[in-house]
C-alpha cells in the first residue's frame, strides 16, 4: 500500500512539473501569436502613407515600419510577447506619423507658396531690367543669359503650379529652390539695374 502512494504521488509530481512547464512556456511566449494587434499596426501604416507620413514624416514612419517587421520576425521566432509589444510600438508611431505629416505637410504647402509668389515677383522685376538693358542696347551676350534666365524660371513657376495643384508640395518647393538666386546672379552681370526714367516734359519759353 505504501509502495502505490508513493508511485501516485510521484506520478502526481511529474504531472505537476510538465504542467508547470507548460504554463511557463505559454506564459514566456505570449499565448498566442498578437495578429490582431499586428492587423491593427499594418492599418496604421497604411493610413500613415496614405497621409504622405513615408515623405513628410520620413523617421517616425520608418520606425513604425521597422516596428512591424521586428514583430513579424518575434511571431517567427514564437516570442508571441515581444512580437505584441513591437506590434503595439509601430501603431503607435504610425498613428503619430500620420499626425506629424498632415501638419508637416500644411507648413510645407504655405512655404510653396510663399516662395512662388516670391518667385513671381522677381520674375515682374527681372523682366523689367532686361527690357530696360535692351532698350540701351546691352552687350547681347549679357541680355541672352538674363534672357535664359527668365524663361527658366517661369518654367520652373510652371512646374511648381502644376505641382501644387496635385499636392505635391515637397515637389514644388523643390521646382523653386534656387531661381531666385540664378536670376539675381544672371541681373547682376546686366549694367543699369535702374529702369529709365520717362522724359521730362520740355519747357515753354515765356
Amino acid at each position: 500500500m505504501g509502495t502505490r502512494i508513493l508511485r501516485t504521488m510521484s506520478l502526481r509530481a511529474r504531472l505537476l512539473t510538465a504542467l508547470c512547464l507548460a504554463l511557463f512556456v505559454t506564459i514566456g511566449c505570449g499565448g498566442e501569436p498578437p495578429d490582431k494587434e499586428m492587423q491593427q499596426a499594418q492599418g496604421a501604416l497604411d493610413a500613415a502613407r496614405a497621409a504622405g507620413a513615408d515623405k513628410y514624416a520620413t523617421e517616425e514612419f520608418s520606425a513604425a515600419t521597422l516596428a512591424l517587421t521586428n514583430a513579424k520576425e518575434a511571431v517567427d521566432q514564437r516570442d508571441y510577447r515581444l512580437a505584441l509589444n513591437h506590434a503595439l510600438d509601430s501603431r503607435e508611431r504610425a498613428q503619430n506619423a500620420a499626425k506629424m505629416a498632415a501638419d508637416q505637410k500644411a507648413a510645407t504647402r504655405s512655404d510653396a507658396e510663399r516662395l512662388l509668389a516670391e518667385v513671381t515677383t522677381e520674375i515682374a522685376v527681372t523682366s523689367a531690367k532686361l527690357q530696360s538693358a535692351e532698350s540701351t542696347h546691352q552687350a547681347a551676350a549679357l541680355t541672352a543669359q538674363l534672357a535664359a534666365a527668365i524663361a527658366a524660371a517661369r518654367q520652373a513657376t510652371d512646374e511648381a503650379g502644376k505641382a501644387l495643384a496635385s499636392q505635391d508640395y515637397l515637389q514644388a518647393k523643390a521646382h523653386l529652390d534656387g531661381v531666385i538666386d540664378s536670376l539675381a546672379a544672371a541681373a547682376e552681370r546686366v549694367p543699369g539695374s535702374e529702369a529709365p526714367l520717362p522724359p521730362r516734359s520740355a519747357k515753354r519759353p515765356r
